[in-house]
């Protein structure tokens, strides 16, 4: 698939909640929620026309945010990452997309009975990532970056192995949990996962997975 064809592809999904959008549109009150609390209830209005400005700014800033870095990497890895970071391009857009068309739906549809599925949403991102960060290679702007990892070539490949199943069980976990539990537990959870298995965990290994290379060189 050349370049023009890739962008394109990229281009249709963030396109996509327009479509969806310009379906509804006849069929939405001058006045919709755009802001629910974690019961689902509506705690803020806005006229119709606030959307669109929505799926651009989800879509269109992740867009332009990833054609960024790459020009800012000091060494150029993203680019020698080529198709493994049109990838994980991909997996943004494609999630971004589908999220700004559900926050269009539940804005049509005036209720969020379900605050959870947003959270299952976030948990599929999750483990999506975590699979994705299995493949990535050292750099300064994706994945787990921690002063050790960017330091020790080893250490940044364990580390990402060991954490990227993390994040990928982490994010299963969440999206399972979120069908089962309350709201304000859910994110309680959400939080503890994030914090302790997802991010604790792999710092912590990446520091000791560097000190043991450290001991190895001085021997």
């Amino acid at each position: 698939m050349n370049k023009y064809l890739k962008e394109s592809v990229l281009w249709i999904l963030i396109g996509l909640p327009y479509v969806y959008l310009a379906m509804i549109w006849s069929k939405l009150p001058d006045q919709v929620p755009t802001h629910f609390n974690l019961a689902g209830d509506v705690d803020d209005w806005s006229g119709k026309t606030t959307l669109l400005f929505l799926p651009g700014a989800l879509g269109i800033g992740i867009y332009l945010l990833m054609l960024l870095i790459p020009v800012l990497d000091p060494k150029k890895k993203i680019q020698q990452m080529g198709d493994k970071y049109y990838t994980f391009r991909f997996m943004l857009t494609f999630f971004f997309s589908l999220f700004a068309t559900y926050l269009l739906y539940i804005s049509r549809t005036g209720s969020l009975k379900s605050p959870n599925m947003l959270i299952a949403l976030i948990g599929v991102l999750f483990a999506i990532l975590g699979n994705y960060f299995q493949t990535v290679r050292p750099n300064y702007f994706l994945g787990i970056r921690t002063p050790w990892t960017l330091e020790n070539e080893q250490v940044w490949k364990k580390t990402h192995r060991l954490g990227g199943r993390l994040w990928m069980a982490g994010g299963m976990l969440i999206a399972v949990l979120s069908f089962f539990i309350s709201s304000n537990l859910a994110l309680a959870i959400i939080l503890g996962i994030i914090l302790s298995v997802m991010v604790f965990v792999p710092v912590v290994f990446s520091y000791t997975e560097f000190q043991k290379e450290k001991n190895m060189v001085k021997q």
